[in-house]
């Protein structure tokens, strides 16, 4: 058992949730309030902080109702030392699959993301067989 690594794959779990539910009550306790969320997947820099995050994910359709199958995954957790790890997962909101690159930061008695750094694919249309 690695209590850190525990740790922070049950703040991915509240993470994946607060998105598929479209909860940034879940969320809020995921951030950090100074987190930094970033993309440049098409051209330009875009970058948020979480007062203006949420509202954002407070206004779309939750995933969950629409029934959109869940594509959550944790590729990988790395520690750079005791207070501060880098988390990549994978997740979709329709028609969106993205790549996640999360900073996480030990402080106030929790991990927490400090910055999310992302890319995202739109899905490939299906064709008919």
């Amino acid at each position: 058992m690695n209590p850190p690594f525990d740790e922070i794959v049950a703040a991915l779990r509240d993470y994946f949730d607060g998105l598929y539910f479209s909860d940034t009550q879940r969320l809020r306790k995921v951030f950090h309030p100074s987190a930094i969320y970033a993309c440049a997947t098409e051209g330009t820099l875009l970058t948020l902080r979480m007062d203006e995050y949420f509202p954002i994910v407070d206004e779309r359709p939750a995933p969950a109702s629409r029934g959109d199958a869940r594509r959550d995954r944790i590729v990988s957790i790395e520690f750079a030392g005791p207070v501060t790890a880098l988390a990549r997962v994978e997740c979709a909101i329709v028609p969106k699959h993205f790549i996640d690159l999360l900073t996480f930061i030990y402080v106030e008695g929790r991990w927490q993301i400090i910055a999310k750094v992302f890319h995202y694919d739109l899905n490939a249309p299906q064709l008919p067989a």
